[in-house]
């Protein structure tokens, strides 16, 4: 799907591992967007640490360039996955409905393992951040099925373009 409507979109990779030799996660999310007409402001990569993460997605959410962030990476369970604990602090609103629905779509494809996926996004500053798992079929699901749609202008009956064309500046 292709937005009449281009944003400018920052991807992040959440790891302590990836290089931009192996980020395969941030490449399709740049791919996507760049296919749907969007402007790539930047790709990222940044350390799983609450601190950095904080430090580089509030300097994007404060940039009035920035329409929206994709981030991969961080959300799952174990000690170094720090995304969710990061990031929701910055939001003015969470939208509830994204993580709910990217399980019940991931259910499709890796039936009960979902429960683990802790997927979010929400608004901060004018500024939408979808936060996904870090594997490229998470992306994929969460792109193709989600978010493509809902950063088209031309999606009906709703969708989060009019809500990110904002004066960050007013």
């Amino acid at each position: 799907m292709t937005s009449s409507t281009p944003l400018n979109i920052t991807v992040i990779t959440v790891s302590d591992t990836r290089t931009e030799e192996t980020d395969k996660s941030g490449d399709l999310l740049v791919q996507r967007a760049k296919a749907a007409g969007h402007n790539l402001l930047g790709k990222i990569i940044v350390k799983d640490d609450v601190y950095q993460l904080r430090s580089v997605v509030s300097q994007q959410i404060a940039d009035p360039q920035v329409n929206a962030i994709l981030m991969t990476g961080g959300t799952g369970f174990t000690a170094r996955d720090n995304t969710p604990k990061a990031i929701s602090p910055l939001f003015d609103v969470d939208i509830v409905g994204f993580g709910e629905l990217f399980r019940q779509l991931s259910f499709e494809e890796i039936q009960s393992s979902t429960i683990q996926s802790r997927a979010f996004a929400g608004l901060a500053n004018g500024t939408i951040v979808f936060c996904v798992p870090g594997s490229p079929g998470a992306c994929e699901t969460a792109w193709d099925r989600i978010i493509a749609e809902q950063l088209s202008s031309e999606h009906k009956p709703c969708n989060f373009v009019d809500k990110l064309l904002v004066d960050k500046n007013s």
